[in-house]
């Protein structure tokens, strides 16, 4: 027997069946060989949404100053090590000061008998006349003048200690006992991180958005699950022609002192807020020639179908946008299964999230 004359007498004697049933029976065979897909859906319900820039930043220490030596002699004293927290005017280091000390006391001495002899002639002159204008004026202004010499003395006498600018971390010491200094010469480093600022650059197109003041969350790799309130404190004048970005400096708390300059930051920078708005994760959108669509569930004709949406969307953020036209609250979003289907396709929903 001919194999292909036998499959073409089965195949028709299929269709001849098909035709002799009843319109009840072919109609349910027609639906059997309709395509069904599964699909999960999320309900559209309004919730806030924050629009960020998300920039990438540096940590920089909040101050961070060469501390030098203002008097010249031999450093004959350590006062602290480095890695010592200090706080302002707390002293560092000693200069010897034996050779100031000794004309301080001079210079007390004879700024005593000039204010002495100042004061006696005042009293003869003004109240009894006695001696001459001249000798009065001479013997006030050597009065002053030793004064001012004294204060001058006291002054570099006082600079013989090298102390603290502001509270912070000496970070290093660049000095030892028997070391000789001058004015200008380097003694410390003192490092303030608390708070500390990131810096990072700004796209220019964002220059209308970022402003002092706005409100900023600030994370590290290296503290997986830790966010950091922060302020906008500086934002750049200028645009670098380099790379199209302005500068911002962003200030946050560090009062454990685990951010270290130096170190990359990401920075998510306030935008705006939206107090309500339709949020849908952006794998639920189809990307199509003129922009995006999304494929609800509905209803027609008794059967749930797909049925196809073309959106506008707004601002996005963690895999998550907002979507300003094309979907209403209370849609059911297809968010599995939307790249399998088309529009009027039947589906069957298997979850809901």
């Amino acid at each position: 027997m001919n194999v292909r004359w036998t499959g073409a007498a089965l195949a028709l004697a299929v269709a001849v069946n098909l035709t002799g049933c009843g319109g009840a029976e072919a109609d349910a065979a027609s639906e059997a060989a309709v395509r069904i897909i599964n699909v999960e859906v999320t309900e559209i319900a309004s919730s806030p949404f924050v629009d960020e820039v998300s920039l990438t930043g540096t940590a920089m220490a909040n101050r961070d100053v060469q501390v030098s030596a203002e008097e010249s002699g031999v450093i004959r004293e350590i006062l602290k090590e480095k890695g010592s927290r200090v706080s302002a005017g707390e002293p560092l280091a000693k200069i010897d000061d034996a050779i100031l000390a000794a004309q301080v006391e001079q210079a007390r001495a004879q700024a005593d008998f000039a204010s002495q002899v100042w004061e006696r002639r005042k009293r003869l002159w003004e109240e009894s006349q006695v001696g001459s204008e001249i000798a009065y004026l001479e013997s006030k202004v050597a009065a002053e003048q030793a004064a001012a010499s004294l204060r001058i003395l006291e002054e570099r006498l006082a600079r013989t200690t090298v102390s603290a600018p502001f509270d912070g971390v000496l970070e290093s010491r660049t000095i030892e006992v028997g070391s000789m200094v001058g004015p200008g010469i380097v003694v410390a480093r003192i490092v303030d991180r608390d708070p500390i600022k990131i810096v990072a650059g700004v796209p220019e197109r964002y220059a209308a958005d970022v402003r002092v003041g706005s409100a900023a969350a600030v994370t590290f790799d290296v503290f997986p699950g830790e966010t950091f309130d922060a302020v906008i404190r500086y934002v750049g004048a200028t645009v670098d022609p380099q790379n199209r970005t302005f500068p911002i400096e962003v200030v946050m708390a560090n009062p454990r002192g685990i951010v270290k300059p130096d170190m990359v930051s990401n920075v998510a920078v306030t935008r705006r807020r939206l107090d309500a708005a339709m949020v849908v994760p952006q794998d639920a959108l189809v990307r199509v020639e003129n922009g995006y669509v999304v494929f609800v569930v509905a209803e027609r004709d008794g059967a749930t179908v797909a049925e196809v949406r073309p959106i506008e969307v707004g601002p996005a953020q963690r895999n998550l946008v907002v979507v300003e036209r094309g979907l209403q609250l209370g849609d059911r979003l297809i968010v599995v299964g939307q790249k399998m289907v088309a529009d009027g396709d039947r589906v069957n929903v298997v979850g809901t999230r």
